[in-house]
């Protein structure tokens, strides 16, 4: 599903307009991003899943044309967890 899909999606199921849909699928991924980007930014949605940051070190690389060691510098990356319900829903497990 791409981000039009989906906007469709949530206007059918809401009973909105694509136009309302999409302003709130866009409103909440720009409170996701700006969350993550304060410091310790965590965005937990019970059931479904946290959206947090994660630090990854320095640490040297190869490149692959031409097999020379490389350094790949220390950067934040955006983390996901699914919750129990997401977990459960895709893995088709029963909820306890």
């Amino acid at each position: 599903m791409n981000k039009s899909e989906l906007i469709d999606a949530m206007a059918k199921d809401a009973g909105i307009t694509k136009v309302a849909a999409k302003a709130a699928l866009e409103s909440f991924m720009s409170n996701v991003q700006s969350t993550l980007k304060k410091k310790d930014g965590k965005v937990s949605l019970v059931g479904f899943g946290t959206f947090s940051v994660a630090e990854r070190a320095a640490r040297q690389g190869i490149n692959p044309a031409t097999k020379k060691p490389i350094k790949i510098a220390a950067k934040k990356v955006a983390k996901f967890k699914a919750g129990a319900d997401l977990a459960n829903a895709v893995s088709g497990a029963k909820k306890k």
